[in-house]
């Protein structure tokens, strides 16, 4: 096993001026499951082919343990790759797909067989090594593509978007499995997806990406908690924060009829952030237009816009930004009323409403 370092490493891509990755920190512990997110463009997929090799680094350094391996070939840098697409071979056996690489690299049968059995004993595979993988179902062949992997034994498991052509429940499904998997392997990973809630649910460490640059590398709960600004505070979370502008006036944000306490720091508007179960029912406070109800049986989300007319959403130009309010689901308003809510003063985030930065209480 082995820890990764990304040593301020920066990609720029030929006729841009822009990087791609922009002076990348990070580190990956030895046996740590790190998730990169973010969205598209954002650098995450090429930080990824950065680590494997697949993509030149123009400025920085990569480390694999104690190796710089920046211009090392990504055959000697003791990694293993599971992309988006499964790349197996359909002339061959689900066996022979995963010791094709062992086979190549001059590995013994008996020992080949012995670790794709392993392998396969891991991933429930064994009553499927003889079939073709057009006899296999999606998730099937995703788990011989990381059996592939598995079968090398390397220093450190590189996945792209591994679940994306798998439907929703078996996204799931697979997602724990690889999460349990990981753990009990104990093998170095950083696995890369554009969906939050994948990174949520399997990170140890959840690394959110905008535009290149690193915006904060945190446990999944930390990002919930205390994002370090308004983009990761909206890109963590399902439904989103509400992040709405509001005018600043006597020391106070206000809300419609609902006053909060900001820094002395702050300008004539910040940036308020609360979470949909941060809203509560109110007599006095803040008050939303619904347009839509979603009733999810254990759950229910009120969808709408704010009355105020001195309350904006912090995304400029979002035409489609609405307020997301948890219900009772048991007592839902109808769309076309008007609810009237106030936060918990604890389920508060505030930011500047220029820099996004939080701002600290």
């Amino acid at each position: 096993m082995a820890s990764v370092v990304f040593d301020k490493a920066s990609r720029i891509y030929p006729g841009t001026t822009k990087p791609a990755v922009d002076k990348l920190d990070l580190v990956v512990e030895d046996g740590e499951f790190l998730v990169l997110v973010g969205p598209s463009g954002c650098g995450k997929s090429t930080s990824l082919r950065m680590l494997a090799g697949l993509e030149e680094i123009d400025t920085g350094a990569i480390r694999i343990g104690d190796r710089d391996v920046t211009n090392v070939a990504p055959k000697d840098r003791d990694i293993a790759m599971v992309f988006q697409s499964y790349a197996l071979y359909p002339h061959m056996s689900v066996a022979e797909n995963m010791g094709f690489a062992l086979k190549i690299a001059g590995v013994a049968k008996e020992e080949r067989d012995r670790r794709v059995l392993e392998a396969a004993k891991l991933l429930d595979l064994e009553p499927y090594l003889e079939r073709k993988p057009k006899a296999l179902s999606g998730g099937q062949r995703q788990r011989v593509a990381m059996g592939r992997a598995i079968v090398r034994e390397p220093q450190v498991f590189l996945m792209d978007e591994p679940l994306s052509n798998l439907d929703a429940k078996l996204r799931v499904a697979t997602r724990t499995q690889i999460a349990a998997l990981q753990r009990r392997l104990g093998i170095t990973t950083v696995y890369v997806t554009h969906d939050q809630v994948e990174a949520m649910t399997m990170g140890d460490r959840v690394a959110v990406l905008k535009d290149g640059l690193l915006q904060q590398v945190d446990t999944p709960r930390n990002l919930y908690d205390n994002p370090k600004n308004a983009f990761v505070a909206g890109f963590i979370g399902s439904p989103a924060m509400n992040l709405l502008n509001a005018p600043v006036s006597g020391g106070k944000a206000h809300l419609g009829d609902f006053d909060l306490d900001v820094p002395a720091s702050a300008g004539s508007s910040v940036t308020v952030g609360i979470r949909p179960e941060g809203f509560t029912p109110a007599s006095t406070g803040f008050h939303v237009l619904v347009e839509v109800v979603e009733e999810l049986g254990a759950d229910a989300f009120v969808y709408g816009k704010p009355v105020e007319k001195n309350v904006s959403f912090a995304q400029a130009g979002d035409e489609g930004a609405q307020v997301i309010v948890r219900w009772d689901p048991k007592d839902p308003p109808k769309p076309g009323a008007t609810v009237t809510v106030a936060a918990i003063p604890t389920a508060i985030h505030l930011f500047d409403a220029t820099t996004g930065e939080r701002l600290v209480k």
